[in-house]
């Protein structure tokens, strides 16, 4: 599923993002036949994703990929996840990129290509009908740890929703500073995914905390809440 964040209020209107070239960061999550892993942690394990390839040194300064990431933070920021299994996977993995895994969940993340130049072996794979389960309730979110909370009115895929909390990490990250940002690469990106109480949820969207509002391109209407990133040192 394709999807990006914006901060602040949602503007349709096109502004310098859209008339930059657009690139997109690619992610693809294993999910074999007779073993998919758990939405939660698939989730999870897509925004730790995130997180890793922005604090890869090969995404920073003159790295082989930093070049590649600037082109694709000055333009919209798109994400797609796609499936594979199999040989699918094998190939995936061939190509150069980073893979995060969770407790079953693996997701490759490779660096942003341009939104019509993806490699073969990945515009082939499946976007839409990506969708999973948990097979039991996910354990409180510790309160001490980053939270993306999860808007508990709108229904997504597990493909949107795995690029959806993949924004909110990039904003959260965005939004630290790099004592912070290095602290939270250290200790292994800990956060947790969850669906947000409803009583709860206007709360949060208001807090000030990174807010996902997304632009509309599948499953859901233009400048709808999605995600709110809440990292203890931005509370």
């Amino acid at each position: 599923m394709t999807t990006e964040p914006t901060v602040g209020p949602f503007r349709p209107e096109p502004g310098p993002r859209d008339v930059a070239p657009q690139f997109v960061l690619p992610l693809v999550v294993r999910l074999e036949r007779d073993a998919p892993p758990a939405r939660t942690d698939a989730l999870e394990t897509a925004a730790r994703a995130v997180l890793v390839m922005l604090s890869d040194a090969r995404s920073l300064g003159d790295g082989e990929w930093a070049e590649a990431v600037r082109d694709w933070e000055d333009a919209r920021i798109r994400k797609v996840v796609r499936r594979a299994r199999g040989a699918e996977w094998r190939r995936a993995e061939a190509l150069p990129g980073i893979t995060v895994t969770g407790k079953a969940a693996e997701v490759r993340v490779f660096p942003p290509v341009p939104l019509d130049g993806w490699p073969k072996d990945l515009a082939r794979l499946q976007v839409s009908g990506t969708d999973l389960d948990d097979p039991e309730p996910s354990a409180e979110a510790d309160p001490g740890a980053p939270v993306l909370w999860l808007n508990p009115e709108i229904v997504m895929s597990a493909g949107k929703a795995m690029a959806q909390a993949g924004h909110g990490a990039q904003l959260a990250w965005w939004a630290l500073s790099d004592a912070e940002r290095t602290a939270w690469r250290d200790a292994g990106f800990p956060l947790a995914v969850r669906t947000a109480p409803r009583d709860r949820w206007p709360h949060l969207t208001a807090s000030g905390l990174p807010l996902v509002r997304d632009a509309g391109f599948t499953e859901i209407p233009a400048g709808s809440c999605t995600v709110v990133a809440d990292h203890p040192a931005l509370r």
